[in-house]
């Protein structure tokens, strides 16, 4: 077996949209630069996601230089979107809690709307105040995260996904299966693992930077969602349920806290430190 590696680099510009793989991103406190600092809300100003509107799996979003985005999905033209001047924000909810944000114009309204056939809206995560605080459970004080679900970063190994798979092939819905990583939506995918390996970890540097492990990730139905075809199954979470179940909750991955500033680069070495 080969040494651990840094094997894909995964941003999603908008939560819940396709993910972007570039090259390398540099990490931030927060997370990965770029990622998830724009999500959609509905008309009450809840989040919303794929697991209420899987076809968001559909949608694009390509970061501009500017820090704005440029929206595409099927049907509908290309928009770009530029960052929203501060002068107004939304309170936003988000997994019980409120954070705030600013809207961007009714255009990007309008185009969101028809394309999800319900009120929505787009909202972008300006300012480090407006950072959401981590689970204070599993945090350091002062630590932060934009949109994602709960943590910075996200971290998902293939030898893992390897034996998912397998466990899949075994069971009744085989024909699902191979399922893609993508399914999980990580932003960093290690190679060069044990299966499970992750299971153990508390520390380790991808190149140039060192994370925090904080908790193995808790999974839901968007991981059953085809993010090329929006459609839905049972797996992996009826494999998850009989092979990776914990206090009523099945887990892939692990997530991340980031304890500097620093670069991330597809073919960077993996270190466990703890």
């Amino acid at each position: 077996m080969s040494d651990p590696a840094l094997r894909s680099v995964h941003v999603h510009p908008v939560k819940a949209m396709r993910a972007l793989s570039p090259r390398e991103a540099e990490v931030e406190p927060w997370g990965l630069a770029g990622d998830r600092r724009w999500t959609v809300v509905d008309a009450a100003g809840k989040v919303v996601t794929q697991r209420r509107h899987p076809r968001m799996a559909l949608a694009t979003a390509e970061l501009s230089a500017d820090g704005g985005i440029v929206l595409s999905a099927p049907g509908h033209a290309e928009l770009k979107v530029e960052v929203p001047a501060p002068t107004t924000t939304l309170t936003v909810e988000i997994f019980d809690k409120f954070v705030e944000a600013v809207p961007a114009g009714g255009e990007v309204a309008a185009w969101l709307s028809a394309y999800l056939e319900t009120d929505a809206r787009l909202v972008h995560m300006d300012a480090p105040e407006h950072r959401r605080p981590v689970d204070p459970d599993y945090a350091l004080p002062g630590e932060t995260v934009s949109f994602a679900d709960g943590y910075p970063l996200l971290a998902a190994t293939t030898a893992s996904l390897d034996t998912l798979n397998s466990l899949i092939a075994a069971g009744d819905h085989a024909h699902e299966g191979p399922l893609p990583m993508n399914r999980f939506r990580p932003n960093l995918v290690i190679e060069g693992t044990e299966p499970w390996a992750e299971d153990g970890w508390t520390r380790l540097a991808v190149g140039e930077v060192t994370f925090r492990v904080t908790r193995p990730c808790g999974r839901c139905v968007v991981t059953t969602t085809n993010q090329l075809t929006a459609e839905r199954g049972k797996e992996p979470l009826r494999s998850l349920a009989l092979h990776r179940k914990r206090d009523g909750r099945v887990f892939f991955g692990q997530n991340l806290v980031p304890e500097h500033r620093g670069t991330v680069r597809v073919g960077d070495p993996v270190k466990i430190l703890d």
